[in-house]
C-alpha cells in the first residue's frame, strides 16, 4: 500500500470516528492507530523499542 493510500485510509477513518463518536471518541481512535502501528513497526523489525526510550530519555546513540 503506498503512503498516499495509508493516508487517505487512515484520514477516513478519523473522520468518520469523529462523526460517529464525537471529539473523544476520534482522540480514542487516533491513539488506538498510533499504539498499532508502533506495534506493527515492532513486529516488522523496523522499530527498536529499546531506542525510542532511550530518544525519551535524552540519551543519544553512538551511531
Amino acid at each position: 500500500m503506498s503512503p498516499t493510500t495509508a493516508g487517505i485510509a487512515t484520514g477516513a477513518t478519523l473522520a468518520f470516528a469523529a462523526l460517529i463518536f464525537g471529539f473523544w471518541g476520534f482522540v480514542l481512535v487516533a491513539v488506538f492507530m498510533v499504539i498499532g502501528a508502533v506495534a506493527g513497526r515492532t513486529a516488522e523489525g523496523k522499530l527498536d523499542p529499546g531506542s525510542v526510550l532511550d530518544a525519551l530519555r535524552g540519551r543519544r546513540s553512538a551511531s
